[in-house]
């Protein structure tokens, strides 16, 4: 009996033990089989194709399922394969006593102490057609490194250059080779050239210059990206001779894209790759090697990298270099109008539900936008099919559209939508496309007065009409509107004014309202809408 009880609890123990086993609680011999069962298996790549269409996208701030991660351990087997395309580029400029250096090449020596445009001849200093042309612009302290010249004599400069096609074509900046007098070439390979300028352009701030070259050694090309393609958060290399330090490699992401520091035509990639005096004209390479921008310009208040800095689209510098090389300049559309943006309360004003578009603010007489019935105060939203975001749009649009085309233009006039045909003409170096207005204010505080033949003498106006604005209260309601001294109010709320009397009652209608007053004034030559809201 004593065996048979004893028999049974062994094989109950035994029982236990062995279903703990297969539990997992214990590390017996198939432990192993059963972590290499628990091993998630590869999916193959068959099934995870039939699979994608039908996944659902990740959660927020996660990594879709199909998302790739590849680290990159080193930038050096790129750098060795592109880095014989980038050319040092060297000029000289015969310079008269107190002349800005305005305009050839950075300057080179590691010792230099650049400046900026706050002084005479700064880096921007290239007058209204400079890349950031415009006078006491917010950006004024976007660099190109110049400073002012005490006397006569030669001034060398310093740049960078990408070689784009076998037969000796560089691109590189206007502002290093714009006003060179002469211009040296020198390679990876310490081969040295003298360049000439095919063509330049101020307004990208792109020139294309052409070596000679010995048919027996053949140029490093580089192979030119789609700059369109890239994105924010992409790896970017630079390379270039920052402070005369030929062949630097400094690396960084694509910051943002598409920013506008001031001209008509700007579209710049931002970056944190350092950028400095010397790398201007010097190639932005993805992480294929292709070439997606050139380096131009930094934002800093030292002269030096402050970890913003911008290259042109390669997208836009394909275009402009095709056309420099085929006319020696950039033959760009012309509409003939003046716009500005469509802020808020400028959208609010016009009735618009989100503020889209560019507002004209004014047109010009016998340009193909007057002669196509654009009226001042339309919004335009489509130019040849393409909608218009914003007003640093439409000049592109405009400046790409071939001369002597005719194109649908689709406008917001009143609440309506119209669709005008306007045939583009050919912008000439002194006309512009596009003029923005100051930024609409919020209060009322201002003094007006009639206009009198003496007063439109002296502000150089060709009628009497309007009321000139004699005063602006500091931190009132027209300073905050962008309104200054010596403009004229030519309009309030669409109403047109021609004296005191119809501007005051305009005023006390929209205050009795309490509603924004859109107010079209006049400075200078340009005309611009602006936004005064009630008081609170």
């Amino acid at each position: 009996m004593v065996k048979k009880i004893a028999a049974v609890s062994c094989g109950v123990l035994l029982g236990i033990v062995i279903a703990f086993a297969r539990a997992g609680a214990f590390p017996f011999w198939s432990s192993s089989a059963q972590q290499e069962q628990s091993k998630p298996r590869p999916v193959p790549p068959e099934r995870t194709a039939q699979a994608a269409p039908n996944h659902q996208p990740a959660p927020a701030n996660q990594p879709e399922p199909n998302e790739i991660s590849i680290p990159i351990h080193s930038f050096a087997p790129l750098v060795k394969r592109v880095m014989p395309s980038v050319v040092n580029v060297s000029v000289v400029q015969e310079v008269k006593s107190g002349m800005p250096f305005g305009g050839s090449g950075d300057q080179g020596g590691p010792g230099d102490s650049p400046e900026g445009p706050e002084g005479p001849g700064g880096p921007g200093d290239q007058g209204p057609n400079g890349p950031f042309g415009q006078q006491q612009n917010p950006f004024d302290q976007f660099r190109r490194f110049f400073g002012q010249i005490p006397h006569q004599y030669k001034q060398h400069g310093l740049g960078s250059g990408v070689i784009v096609s076998p037969d000796g074509y560089i691109l590189t900046n206007y502002h290093v080779v714009g006003h060179a007098d002469e211009i040296h070439v020198r390679l990876l390979d310490k081969r040295e050239f003298t360049a000439k300028v095919v063509g330049k352009d101020a307004k990208t701030d792109l020139a294309l210059i052409k070596i000679k070259i010995d048919t027996k050694q053949p140029l490093p090309v580089a192979t030119l990206g789609d700059s369109n393609a890239a994105e924010v958060g992409d790896w970017v290399v630079a390379i270039g001779s920052p402070f005369g330090f030929n062949s630097t490699v400094t690396a960084g992401i694509i910051s943002a894209k598409g920013r506008a520091l001031g001209g008509n035509y700007d579209d710049f990639i931002q970056t944190d790759a350092s950028i400095n005096p010397g790398n201007s004209g010097g190639p932005l390479f993805n992480t294929k090697g292709q070439v997606i921008g050139i380096n131009t310009a930094i934002y800093s208040s030292t002269g030096s990298n402050a970890g913003i800095g911008f290259a042109i689209p390669i997208d836009i510098a394909k275009q402009v270099m095709e056309q420099l090389k085929e006319h020696g300049k950039v033959v760009r559309g012309w509409l003939g109008v003046e716009i500005q943006e469509v802020t808020p309360d400028l959208a609010q004003s016009f009735n618009l539900p989100k503020p889209e578009g560019a507002l004209v603010a004014n047109v010009e007489k016998d340009g193909p936008a007057l002669k196509a019935g654009i009226l001042r105060g339309d919004i335009v939203m489509k130019f040849n099919g393409t909608p218009v975001q914003d007003e640093h749009q439409l000049p592109e649009l405009v400046a790409q559209t071939p001369i002597g085309q005719t194109v649908p233009i689709e406008v917001i006039r009143n609440g309506k939508r119209l669709t005008l045909q306007a045939k583009v003409g050919e912008l000439k170096d002194e006309q512009l496309a596009s003029a923005k207005g100051e930024a609409p204010g919020s209060n009322w505080g201002l003094q007006v007065q009639s206009i009198t033949p003496e007063i439109a003498n002296q502000l150089n106006l060709n009628s009497t009409k309007g009321v000139v604005v004699r005063g602006v209260q500091p931190d009132s309601a027209a300073a905050d509107a962008g309104i200054q001294q010596g403009d004229v109010v030519l309009e309030v709320n669409h109403a047109k004014v021609n004296t005191v009397g119809d501007f005051l009652s305009a005023a006390k209608q929209a205050k009795k309202d309490k509603k924004s007053a859109l107010l079209l004034v006049q400075r200078g030559n340009a005309t611009m809408y602006t936004v005064i809201k009630p008081q609170g």
